[in-house]
C-alpha cells in the first residue's frame, strides 16, 4: 500500500515529556527547523496548560494533545469542546465504545486517536487484567471498533501496525510510540516494552513515530533527529 503523502518533518511527534513552560519553548525552538509536530502530554499539559499548546501553534508547529480523556462520555464531550478553536490536530482518547463515540461526535476538526493498548504493557500485564488472547488481537479489535465509530485513528506499537493497515486500511491513522533508534532491544530502566525502530514502524504501516527520551537525552539530538528521517525516509522509499 502506498504510503500518506505526510511531509518527513512532520513523522516525528516529539513527546514534550517535560515539566514548564520553559524547558518546553527550549525544545520547540531547538528542534523546530526539523521537527514540526509535538506531544502535550499530562505532565507539561498539567503544569502548563494551554498556554503550552499556545506556545507551539503560534510558532507554526502541530501538536498532538495526548491526554488519554477517559470518563463518562459526557465528560469527555465537554472536555473535547475546551480543546475546539486551540489548533490542536491530534487529540487521544482511552475509553470504551461510548466514550470512543461521544468523542468521534465532538470532532469538530480535532482527529480522535483512540488508544489501544499502551506500548508499557506486555503480555503479562493483559494476564493481570484478566484478558485472554494476545496482545495483538486485543488492539485489532479495539481499533476496529475505533474506526466503525468514527475516529480517525489510533495510537498503536508498532509490532500491531503491520495487521492494523493491512486490514483497516489506508484512511486509519496510526501513530506509533515506543521507538527507539537503530535497535530495537530494550534499554535499560525503560517503561516501553513493545518497542521498534523508526524505520520497522513506518514499514509496518505507522504514519507517526512519537519519540522523546532517545533525543532529549542525546548528546546531539539534531543528529539523533536526521539520524531517525534518515530511517524513516529509507522505509518510505521501500514501500
Amino acid at each position: 500500500m502506498e504510503p500518506k503523502n505526510i511531509p518527513l518533518k512532520d513523522r516525528i511527534i516529539f513527546a514534550l515529556d517535560v515539566n514548564s513552560m520553559e524547558e518546553a519553548t527550549k525544545w520547540v525552538d531547538k528542534l523546530g527547523a526539523h521537527i514540526n509536530f509535538f506531544k502535550v502530554g499530562l505532565q507539561l499539559f498539567i503544569g502548563s496548560w494551554f498556554p503550552v499548546i499556545d506556545m507551539i501553534t503560534k510558532r507554526g508547529h502541530k501538536v498532538m494533545c495526548d491526554l488519554k480523556l477517559y470518563d463518562v462520555p459526557e465528560t469527555v464531550k465537554l472536555a473535547l469542546r475546551q480543546l475546539h478553536n486551540k489548533g490542536v490536530t491530534f487529540v487521544t482518547v482511552h475509553g470504551n465504545d461510548p466514550i470512543l463515540k461521544a468523542a468521534a461526535k465532538e470532532k469538530n476538526g480535532l482527529k480522535i486517536l483512540s488508544v489501544t493498548v499502551l506500548t508499557s504493557f506486555g503480555e503479562d500485564e493483559m494476564r493481570e487484567m484478566g484478558l485472554t488472547g494476545s496482545i495483538e488481537d486485543f488492539v485489532f479489535k479495539r481499533a476496529s471498533r475505533a474506526l466503525e465509530i468514527g475516529c480517525d485513528g489510533v495510537v498503536s506499537s508498532g509490532l500491531e501496525a503491520s495487521r492494523l493497515r493491512k486490514n483497516l486500511g489506508k484512511n486509519l491513522i496510526v501513530v506509533t510510540p515506543g521507538i527507539r533508534p537503530g535497535t530495537n532491544t530494550e534499554i535499560p530502566e525503560d517503561d516501553q516494552k513493545r518497542i521498534v525502530t523508526a524505520k520497522e514502524a513506518i514499514l509496518n504501516g505507522a504514519d507517526y513515530v512519537v519519540i522523546g527520551r532517545p533525543i532529549r537525552n542525546a548528546k546531539d539530538p539534531i543528529a539523533v533527529v536526521e539520524s531517525i528521517q534518515k530511517e524513516i525516509q529509507e522505509a518510505l522509499d521501500q514501500l
